[in-house]
């Protein structure tokens, strides 16, 4: 029988990781200096702008980096975890949930570009050339990963292969670095014992 527990998690987990996924692009956005009059970027604007606004106070930005939301991000991964570790009667580490949190927010930032370069394929395929708000900013976060593979690749007559690599890529860093980083830190299997 699933307890209350198990069901107060479940929403914490589906709002908290929707909410930490918001920031996160917020941090994407500024870092590939997508077009902030999109109406997709002017509502992750808005939705965190509110816990966003005090912490500028605090941290500045780096080198055009938006240092904040990057923390803000970290914190809510952090906040996510130990909420769902408490709920489930299992004892709190903070260092050990920041660098949990650390890893955590590098794979879901992995994931962004991954997700995004599979939209980007699909829409080149069945929408090329559409004025959408949602395929404008998913181009936007796509093209500073694949500008770089595509000035080493040689043109192949219209056959653009950079997603390919971008994806060998982006899968090599999840599997040897982040992947390594979670099984040293004992991070999968304290949070599978949790979960």
């Amino acid at each position: 029988m699933i307890g209350l527990n198990t069901a107060a998690v479940y929403i914490l987990q589906t709002i908290g990781s929707l909410y930490l996924l918001i920031v996160l692009l917020r941090f994407i956005l500024q870092l590939v200096r997508a077009n902030f009059y999109n109406p997709l970027c002017q509502f992750i604007v808005r939705a965190t702008q509110p816990l966003l606004r005090p912490l500028r106070r605090i941290i500045p930005s780096f080198a055009g980096l938006d240092l904040a939301s990057l923390v803000l991000a970290i914190l809510v991964q952090l906040v996510l975890m130990a909420l769902t570790l408490l709920l489930m009667g299992y004892g709190v580490d903070p260092l050990q949930l920041l660098v949990w949190s650390i890893i955590g927010v590098t794979a879901l930032f992995l994931k962004v570009f991954f997700f995004a370069l599979i939209i980007s394929v699909i829409l080149s395929w069945v929408a090329p050339g559409t004025s959408n708000p949602a395929a404008e900013l998913i181009n936007q976060i796509c093209e500073p990963v694949l500008t770089p593979i595509r000035r080493i690749l040689p043109s192949l007559g219209g056959l653009d292969l950079s997603p390919i690599v971008a994806f060998l890529i982006l899968n090599l860093i999840d599997m040897l670095v982040i992947r390594n980083l979670a099984v040293m830190t004992g991070m999968y299997k304290g949070l599978s014992l949790a979960l």
